[in-house]
């Protein structure tokens, strides 16, 4: 048995065995997660979760294969824990090894969901992410690279120890100290790099909390390489709000 399936069984069988989970369609997180809301009670920046641990590097590969679309309805109401209830109406609907691995790992990053759509743009891949139980900001991107490795724009926004990324962030967070990045994170299109490389650009609203205004935007690249390795995250731009 593949180790995908394996882990998407074991994570079914031991959901099933335990009490139901809590309701994660009350779930409205920003892209920082839980650390950001305490870090914006105290006027601090996020240490958010490294970008290589969103789809866990080496030993989740992501491609058209994980893509999977079906009714999730039931699990709205099943007894079951919505877990359980979505890896078992994901294989009850023929989703690939792949796609239950995809969805096994946003399990067990907290965030239940699964690969939805798939397109490729100037060779690096574009997985849309649903997240059917969330109340709000229910996509995601995730980028993939030639080797099948995901990073999701919306994790990790801004890296812990990103000091250059943060010196120029800094007159932004002098002005507004609460801010935080906020998910969705919007396309804004892509540029040449030098030697074939390419960068993804991509706005993140900065607010003080999901129903507030917007206070700026960050642009962000994200790079590859000519070879469509990803390369790293790059600050483009910070605007203030009109």
């Amino acid at each position: 048995m593949r180790p995908t399936i394996a882990l998407a069984l074991l994570a079914l069988s031991l959901a099933a065995c335990g009490d139901a989970a809590p309701d994660a369609a009350n779930r409205d997180v920003p892209v920082a997660r839980p650390a950001a809301q305490s870090a914006a009670e105290t006027g601090s920046m996020p240490a958010p979760m490294a970008p290589e641990a969103i789809a866990d590097g080496d030993d989740l590969v992501v491609g058209p294969a994980s893509v999977w679309q079906g009714d999730l309805s039931p699990c709205r109401t099943a007894a079951t824990a919505i877990d359980a209830c979505l890896l078992s109406t994901m294989q009850a609907g023929d989703a690939s090894p792949e796609a239950l691995a995809a969805t096994t790992r946003l399990i067990a990053l907290g965030d239940p969901g699964h690969v939805s759509g798939w397109r490729s743009v100037d060779g690096v891949g574009y997985a849309q992410i649903t997240y059917p139980f969330r109340a709000n900001t229910n996509e995601g991107v995730w980028l993939v690279d030639a080797d099948g490795h995901a990073v999701d724009v919306d994790e990790a926004v801004l890296p812990a120890g990103a000091s250059r990324m943060r010196d120029a962030l800094k007159p932004f967070l002098d002005a507004h100290p609460d801010a935080m990045p906020f998910a969705p994170a919007k396309a804004a299109g892509s540029e040449a790099l030098a030697d074939g490389g390419l960068r993804l650009r991509f706005e993140v609203p900065m607010r003080n909390c999901h129903a507030c205004a917007d206070l700026g935007t960050l642009v962000l690249g994200y790079d590859f390489d000519a070879d469509r390795q990803y390369t790293g995250r790059t600050l483009v731009a910070v605007r203030a709000a009109d």
